[in-house]
């Protein structure tokens, strides 16, 4: 994320301009958490850093934790998107094993794992982040392993969401206990849990 510091109060009126601020206060709230963590990231500090007013942080979001939402959905988008297209058994391998990487060394992915511990203290995050990122999120893998199932290409020996579950669950639990998941242990629950087929 690039550094916005430096930059001066932008003018709230323009949708060029109003951009330009979105885009700084996205910045500057995901380079502070990386900074200091979730419990000293303040919307004071994430003006301060952005350049803009206080007032218009409040004008576009609540609180912090729906800018992080916001910037955590549009990195997403970008660094781990899910297949969609004709997805393939190998094509779900990669996707695991891009999870992995996202959340090792994205600074989004240190985002999802802020939220995801938020999530465990806070009812009303846990609400906006599974309304927000995690359902949506959801819909879209159960929708790829839906088609890779019905192409014949893998035999899952669970149900789809069961097998989402496990699949990613022991890669996110490395992650929030700072350990990373490297792509020979993804590859075993791929093959374990998938048993894709052969031809």
């Amino acid at each position: 994320m690039p550094d916005t510091r430096s930059q001066p109060r932008r003018p709230r009126s323009g949708s060029r301009r109003d951009e330009a601020a979105r885009l700084a206060v996205l910045h500057a709230a995901d380079d502070l958490l990386d900074e200091r963590g979730f419990g000293a990231l303040t919307v004071e500090a994430i003006a301060r850093r952005a350049g803009v007013a206080k007032q218009t942080i409040y004008r576009w979001w609540p609180s912090k934790v729906e800018i992080l939402l916001d910037t955590l959905i549009a990195d997403s988008e970008k660094s781990l998107p899910v297949p969609a297209e004709r997805p393939t058994a190998e094509t779900v391998r990669d996707y695991l094993r891009g999870y992995a990487r996202f959340l090792a060394d994205d600074p989004a992915g240190k985002v999802l794992l802020a939220l995801f511990a938020e999530a465990q203290h806070h009812p009303a995050t846990a609400e906006r982040f599974h309304e927000r990122y995690l359902g949506p999120r959801r819909e879209q893998e159960r929708a790829m392993l839906a088609h890779v199932i019905d192409a014949g290409a893998v035999a899952p020996s669970l149900d789809a969401d069961a097998a989402l579950d496990a699949l990613l669950g022991p890669i996110l639990y490395r992650a929030l206990t700072g350990t990373n998941t490297p792509d020979d242990t993804v590859d075993t629950l791929f093959e374990t849990l998938l048993r894709p087929r052969t031809t």
